[in-house]
């Protein structure tokens, strides 16, 4: 019986990882990834061969989990990787954990790089308690989603797309009002990291202003 084993990777640099992620990854007979060229260069900057490299992401997740559970299952040892950060964390990679530990196979998830620890730690923020909710849903259910959420007494953390960012804040202005606190990280460990602090006016007002928004982008809010 095969074993998975999930190896977060680096959200920005490179450096970001561990030295056991690279020993199973060069160990790895086959490493399941979202972007094999995304991958590729993580692999190619530690040296590790990159032939080895299976596409597992949002598109075709639900027909080829089966078809990879049953490789991992009469295999030795085989790696999921996501293009940044913990696999399954908001990626892809629940299906294939639930496929494999219905079908007895040994699945381990190695500690590492995720996003959404630094952006609490810094934030300034209640960091003992809080509610991750990732990426809200697009349209149906979005605005109840959002009042239901207001009145959460803890801090609550939110991934968002740059480009979806500016119009999320003026979503929180209407739900949660404009002086509670909260923070921006984007570019978590890359060249141009920023945080942003202060009320949720405040932080919409300086994201509004900007040509542009760039980066992976956490947010996190002051709870009710």
């Amino acid at each position: 019986m095969g074993k998975l084993v999930l190896v977060p990777v680096p959200i920005g640099n490179l450096s970001d990882i561990t030295l056991r992620a690279i020993d199973v990854l060069k160990e790895a007979e086959v490493i399941y990834c979202e972007d094999t060229r995304t991958t590729g260069i993580l692999l190619k900057h530690h040296g590790i061969e990159s032939g080895k490299l299976k596409s597992f992401h949002i598109h075709n997740e639900h027909h080829k989990t089966d078809q990879f559970s049953n490789e991992i299952a009469v295999g030795n040892l085989s790696a999921l990787v996501s293009d940044a950060g913990s696999p399954a964390i908001s990626d892809p990679g629940f299906m294939l954990v639930r496929a494999c530990i219905q079908k007895g196979i040994e699945v381990e998830a190695l500690p590492g790089p995720t996003a959404l620890i630094p952006a609490i730690s810094v934030s300034g923020l209640p960091c003992d308690r809080f509610h991750f909710e990732g990426f809200l849903p697009q349209k149906k259910g979005r605005q109840k989603r959002l009042k239901e959420l207001s009145e959460i007494e803890i801090t609550l953390v939110f991934y968002e797309s740059p480009h979806r960012i500016v119009k999320f804040l003026g979503e929180l202005l209407e739900h949660f009002g404009p002086n509670r606190q909260m923070s921006i990280s984007r570019e978590i460990s890359k060249l141009y990291e920023e945080h942003i602090r202060g009320t949720i006016a405040e932080v919409h007002s300086e994201l509004d202003k900007r040509e542009s928004v760039k980066g992976e982008i956490v947010v996190v809010i002051a709870g009710a």
